[in-house]
């Protein structure tokens, strides 16, 4: 059964970093697309980030481009996503999910990822 379980989330003033992890358990993750998407109350699900099998395939929503960088160690089955200069929003969970193909597709949909983690929230007050 896979498992993935993100953590590092939490309450954070506008401009400060932060660096969510989610470790996947169940499968090896070496092969697959990981993506990072986010929700905010009374909002849809948004794309923020995903990475391909090695760090030059990836993908970000312009509203993060050049603030997030998503990474991975595939020794360790985990990814992560390094938030910089967070923007004072809404707070928002932030979900870990993978695409288990073996190859590499830009802007997964949701509906092309298997496997969803519980969600991790991230608060910037305004």
């Amino acid at each position: 059964q896979v498992q993935l379980v993100e953590s590092g989330g939490g309450l954070v003033q506008a401009g400060d970093s932060l660096r969510l992890s989610c470790v996947v358990s169940g499968r090896n993750i070496n092969g697959w697309t990981m993506a990072w998407w986010r929700q905010a109350p009374g909002k849809e699900r948004e794309f923020a980030a995903q990475i391909g099998w090695n760090a030059n395939l990836s993908n970000y929503a312009d509203s993060v481009k050049g603030r997030f960088t998503i990474s991975r160690n595939n020794a360790r089955n985990t990814v992560y996503l390094h938030m910089n200069n967070l923007l004072p929003e809404a707070p928002a969970v932030y979900y870990c999910a993978a695409d288990p193909r073996p190859y590499y597709r830009p802007f997964v949909t949701q509906s092309e990822l298997d496997y969803w983690g519980q969600g991790t929230q991230v608060t910037v007050p305004s």
